[in-house]
């Protein structure tokens, strides 16, 4: 543990309010984003600015999206690339994607072909959306939805530590539910970062709910539409931090 709070913090989110709260993702991390529908957009911005290179805040790495829920936003991406000054084509071929459509595929995407796939594609970035969700399907028995789910998380959680990467786990909202519940809090409970947007008034809060460094606490968030636009450092200034690389 105390070699984990040395680690220096190495992907955000490059949001002011955000980073002031949040710094970043270390190597080894397990996370757990949770809440509205703008933790959806909020992945995809990362799968982009992984790709960064290290004096931009980026990994300069390959991303692996595992998409459980059919969430995948190739337009949201292309969009987000652009805002970087990077060519959409290239970002999305740099992004793999294994799709899942049903609990079985899900933990053998997982537990049986992750490894394999980070390597082959030498990815400091994981990011599985929906993490939960094709777990509460009622045709999967109860008992065998959480023995499995249980051991999925445990793996999750020595896999990133293990390899040394970045692995962002995405809890879509849907129904409350027992079951559901119980997902989130399992996938809560074996993560060393748990972040959460929650709605607040008119708008949207950014919570840090659980870190081994940093203290806990919440960012104001803007609503979904204007998240990345609003937030975000626009195009002058990038140029300028790109001509300073050169």
């Amino acid at each position: 543990m105390l070699e984990k709070t040395l680690v220096k913090p190495s992907l955000s989110f490059n949001m002011q309010n955000i980073d002031s709260l949040f710094a970043g993702f270390a190597e080894g991390d397990l996370a757990v984003l949770y809440g509205m529908p703008t933790v959806l957009p909020l992945s995809l911005l990362l799968a982009v600015r992984a790709q960064l290179p290290f004096q931009l805040g980026g990994l300069e790495t390959n991303v692996v999206f595992v998409d459980g829920g059919n969430s995948f936003r190739l337009y949201q991406v292309s969009r987000i690339a652009q805002q970087h000054q990077l060519d959409p084509r290239q970002v999305l071929k740099r992004i793999y994607i294994s799709r899942a459509f049903t609990a079985y595929q899900m933990t053998s995407l997982i537990l049986e072909k992750l490894e394999e796939t980070v390597g082959r594609f030498r990815s400091k970035l994981v990011i599985i959306s929906d993490v939960a969700g094709l777990y509460l399907d009622k045709n999967v028995p109860l008992k065998e939805a959480k023995e499995v789910f249980n051991q999925l998380t445990l793996y999750l959680s020595r896999f990133a530590e293990e390899n040394h990467i970045v692995l962002l786990a995405l809890c879509l909202p849907h129904h409350d539910s027992r079951r559901g519940s119980f997902f989130k809090a399992i996938a809560c409970g074996r993560a060393n970062v748990v972040l959460s947007v929650k709605p607040f008034k008119f708008g949207q809060r950014f919570f840090l709910e659980k870190h081994p460094v940093f203290p806990l606490g919440h960012a104001d968030f803007p609503s979904e539409e204007t998240t990345l636009d609003r937030f975000m450092e626009d195009r002058r200034e990038w140029e300028k931090r790109l001509n300073r690389i050169d």
